[in-house]
């Protein structure tokens, strides 16, 4: 393990619950790191116990009305509206301290980087990347990656990049710093005609100072482990080293797995670890191996998510986990409690995923990437249509 990265962690993460039958159900949390635990992964590794974040710093990206109608919503019979009481986003009791706890998990994760104890941090319950600053949105109360950036940009960093690879499209994380030149938002997503949010454009690309600083990917439904990981390496790594961060924050959502319920895409978990390794890569060479990892999206919640975010832990700790690991017993057996699904048997779904460069054939994906490069490219004295930038 890295002596300088850490697991930012508490059981109390597991009362950011929506309620029986939400598809993000805390349990998911609880399976990967009892996965990691399992599987050696965490072993002499003592987390991070976050406390809930105060209002003032969530504040940093939500207004205080909003702070109120959360709070308050548990008690109000008719509603508090700001989305609260929705079918995506359902009141429950302790919400306001649930969501401020996610806050502060990233926050704890993004101080220890900031304050030299951590070259890299990873906290799994982050990731609400969807939060508006008055409303609730996509299951998310509070953006806690958005929060997380503003304290950065105040304690000495004034170069983030932000890279989302949830299936959906980073709405809320965008619309907090779509003017602020600081901060470079790329988001690779299902095509916004085809999934909810129904926003990630490539036209959406940042306004008055952050034009360009705004990148958006849609990808057709069905890209595959390849489609994926050609279209991230034909524009996120010349982009990143242009804008030369000092530190990559990372929404790491895995509701990309061809199982995924909620989308449309097709990768899988050898996929999703290639996919850490390659921003694990990133940091080291453009951001001086600064990385802050949070969770997101996956709602395959017993077959997807914890053998995805273990190899995610395990590539934040530099411990790579062997896809052909088989999964301890002990797992297995919880889990076969738990659901009637097929549980695999190891750490991979047996995919080759291997990819064939932009510019070296034809794929599919083709189009969103030039739609893309074309959009912001030339904003960063980068030409889109040669390969090698």
């Amino acid at each position: 393990m890295s002596p300088r990265a850490a697991v930012v962690w508490t059981p109390e993460f597991l009362h950011y619950d929506l309620g029986d039958g939400h598809p993000l159900d805390p349990v998911r949390l609880d399976l990967t790191m009892r996965l990691a635990t399992g599987l050696g992964v965490l072993e002499g590794v003592e987390p991070l116990v976050p406390t809930q974040a105060p209002d003032d710093e969530v504040q940093r990206v939500h207004v205080p009305s909003y702070l109120t109608a959360v709070k308050s919503a548990p008690e109000a019979p008719f509603g508090v509206g700001h989305g609260l009481g929705t079918e995506d986003n359902p009141v429950f009791f302790g919400m306001h301290d649930a969501s401020a706890l996610v806050c502060g998990g990233s926050l704890l994760g993004a101080k220890e980087i900031a304050e030299g104890r951590a070259d890299r941090a990873v906290n799994i319950a982050g990731g609400l990347h969807h939060a508006m600053p008055d409303r609730a949105s996509g299951f998310c109360v509070y953006n806690d990656c958005a929060v997380a950036i503003s304290w950065l940009l105040d304690h000495g960093f004034d170069r983030i990049a932000y890279i989302d690879v949830d299936v959906h499209h980073g709405d809320g994380v965008q619309a907090a710093f779509y003017g602020d030149p600081r901060v470079l938002t790329v988001s690779l997503h299902q095509h916004p005609m085809t999934l909810w949010p129904g926003t990630g454009w490539p036209g959406e690309y940042g306004d008055g100072d952050g034009a360009g600083y705004a990148v958006n990917l849609p990808l057709p439904p069905g890209t595959s482990d390849s489609g994926w990981l050609r279209a991230f390496h034909a524009v996120v790594p010349s982009l990143v080293s242009e804008f030369r961060p000092q530190i990559l924050v990372t929404q790491c959502g895995v509701d990309t797995h061809a199982e995924d319920p909620l989308a449309n895409l097709g990768l899988s978990v050898d996929g999703h670890r290639t996919i850490y390794r390659a921003l694990r890569e990133l940091a080291e060479h453009a951001a001086g191996g600064k990385w802050l990892a949070v969770g997101g999206g996956g709602y395959g919640l017993f077959r997807v998510v914890p053998r995805s975010w273990t190899h995610l832990v395990a590539t934040v700790l530099d411990r790579d986990v062997e896809p052909h690991r088989p999964l301890p017993a002990g797992w297995v057996a919880h889990v076969a409690g738990l659901t009637g699904q097929q549980l695999p048997t190891s750490m991979t779904d047996g995919r080759d995923s291997g990819y064939e460069p932009w510019g070296e054939g034809s794929d599919r994906v083709d189009t969103a990437v030039l739609e893309t490069r074309r959009a912001v490219f030339p904003l960063h004295g980068l030409d889109p249509d040669d390969p090698r930038d």
